[in-house]
């Protein structure tokens, strides 16, 4: 098998996802992905989809995490390596579709706008 890839994004983080058939390591920026992410919640948010698919020893993933938060980037590989396991088997689709790792969740950060302090927040209003 050719190594597939895919990108995958959520709020400002972007993951470029490269994935071959192996023994099941994740790498992640020449990092293991327990030394990446060290809270096992995240971790677990990255294997989602192999979880699902019943692929956890079957392929190996390098994955390139750029910009974003922790919750961001983990989320954001967890769309490419769903990605890239429908480029694998079409079949899959089904299953990671009704478990939505599918979809680009499409919320981002509003901006701030002038004359107040952040988004939504005014700053408080004196009559006197």
């Amino acid at each position: 098998m050719e190594v597939v890839n895919t990108v995958g994004r959520r709020k400002a983080a972007v993951a470029r996802v490269y994935v071959k058939s192996g023994s099941g390591n994740i790498t992640i920026n020449t990092r293991d992905l327990q030394a990446y992410f060290p809270m096992e919640i995240f971790q677990y948010v990255v294997k989602q989809p192999l979880l699902v698919t019943e692929n956890t020893g079957n392929f190996d993933i390098t994955i390139n995490l750029d910009g974003g938060g922790i919750k961001g980037q983990a989320e954001a590989a967890r769309l490419g390596i769903a990605r890239a396991l429908c480029k694998i088997n079409p079949e899959w689709r089904a299953v990671l579709k009704k478990n939505g790792f599918m979809t680009r969740d499409p919320r981002e950060v509003e901006r701030k706008k002038p004359g107040q302090p952040g988004a939504r927040a005014k700053f408080q209003f004196s009559k006197r």
